[in-house]
């Protein structure tokens, strides 16, 4: 993930937001996003290994990202899901980042 980083600066500073690593949202779990732009509560997760059976393929897995979602967007999270691939896709990431941000 450090590598997105360059990205998501680039991404601050196009929307003039604060986007956090790594950000605790679960008062309770240990739950943590990818990224956050914390004060508008939406979420940036990049979803690895989807063409060599990684980690988030697995049933089990699956299930816990799930619950770590629902329970996110019950606490009033947006979420949006990226490969890696997509991650570095800057303007189209803006483009969806303002979107969440103007509604």
């Amino acid at each position: 993930m450090k590598g997105y980083d360059l990205y998501l600066h680039i991404i601050e500073q196009d929307l003039g937001v604060k986007i956090t690593p790594e950000y605790k949202f679960h008062p309770n779990r240990r739950w943590r996003f990818d990224y956050a732009i914390v004060d508008n509560r939406i979420a940036i997760e990049i979803e690895g290994g989807l063409w060599l059976q990684g980690r988030h393929n697995r049933p089990l897995s699956m299930i816990k990202d799930f619950e770590k979602y629902n329970n996110a967007a019950m606490l009033g999270w947006r979420i949006l899901k990226y490969t890696p691939q997509q991650i570095v896709n800057t303007r189209q990431v803006a483009q969806d980042l303002q979107k969440c941000i103007n509604t």
